[in-house]
């Protein structure tokens, strides 16, 4: 199946599912952010609003720059600013439950997105299927060298929803390939481009024999190719990426790295507008609802530039 056709299918998948949703009674939704300077979640938050905007809604939305606290006491405001839903993408794994317990105490519904808050999660989870798509691009970077060698891994941010989900499918790739060994991983706390490289040279000084690395997000894996580049490495290293942001897609499109996961940031915002209205309505919703990411590669990176999901 072509990406447009998958993408069409995807589409009209959500369209049925919520068809029957009415914005009526909602019309104002707080968005708080993980990092606005981060692509990945500034798209979404552009699916949110101009979803939104089209179904007349009003949408506040607030960046806690990885913060914790800070994010706290933004939901808090929000709070007092008669929202009618909050859609929620927590800043770490620490102050994770504080918000959605404060909203459902004043009966407001929380759609978290990306990230969901153990122990106290939102009405709805809305995210990419981040361990499948974490496996599919292990497989691939794995399958390019040849099913062997040896691997180090560059995780996201400990803890957080995502960083557990693709460590688990990696591993899962890592382990259906006995000739491949995970000789090292390290954990950054802001999935960055220059913790990738910092990282990545570390990592690379103590085994410069390796030859795969997985980065968990897209900077970490630019992260790890400039690495690659100044540690003198002089053969093939593979390198998978993850998120399939607006900034990095043409460099994967010219050779730059070897994979990511391309996920529908559009389209997680647009849901969760559509789970939020749903909510506020009284209807209940899955526990969690998981959108397919893209297996992306230098062959068809430039799709995904021209339309991304």
């Amino acid at each position: 199946m072509t990406f447009k056709s998958t993408l069409i299918a995807a589409t009209a998948l959500a369209a049925f599912a919520f068809g029957g949703a009415q914005a009526e009674e909602v019309k104002r939704i707080g968005l708080a952010v993980t990092n606005l300077q981060a692509d990945y979640f500034n798209q979404i938050k552009i699916g949110v609003e101009n979803y939104a905007k089209e179904k007349g809604i009003e949408v506040i939305t607030v960046d806690a720059k990885n913060d914790g606290a800070t994010q706290v006491s933004q939901v808090q405001d929000l709070l007092t600013q008669d929202i009618d839903a909050l859609i929620y993408l927590p800043a770490g794994a620490a102050a994770a439950t504080v918000p959605a317990r404060l909203a459902k105490q004043q009966g407001i519904p929380v759609v978290n997105v990306d990230r969901n808050a153990e122990g106290e999660p939102g009405d709805t989870f809305i995210a990419t299927d981040n361990a499948a798509s974490a496996y599919e691009v292990c497989k691939h970077i794995i399958g390019l060298a040849g099913g062997k060698g040896k691997m180090i891994m560059i995780h996201g941010q400990k803890g957080t929803t995502p960083e557990v989900e693709r460590t688990k499918g990696c591993m899962k790739a890592i382990e259906e390939n006995p000739g491949v060994e995970l000789v090292a991983e390290q954990w950054s706390q802001q999935w960055s481009q220059a913790e990738g490289l910092d990282i990545s040279q570390n990592l690379l000084q103590a085994n410069p024999d390796v030859n795969i690395i997985f980065g968990q997000a897209d900077g970490l894996a630019l992260g790890a190719a400039q690495g690659v580049k100044v540690s003198g490495i002089d053969h093939r290293v593979y390198i998978g990426g993850f998120d399939g942001d607006t900034t990095a897609l043409p460099i994967l499109a010219e050779g730059g790295y070897d994979a990511t996961a391309t996920q529908q940031v559009r389209g997680i915002g647009r849901l969760a507008v559509d789970s939020a209205i749903k909510l506020a309505a009284g209807e209940e919703l899955p526990a969690e609802q998981l959108l397919p990411g893209f297996l992306t590669t230098p062959e068809n990176a430039q799709e995904y530039v021209e339309n991304h999901p």
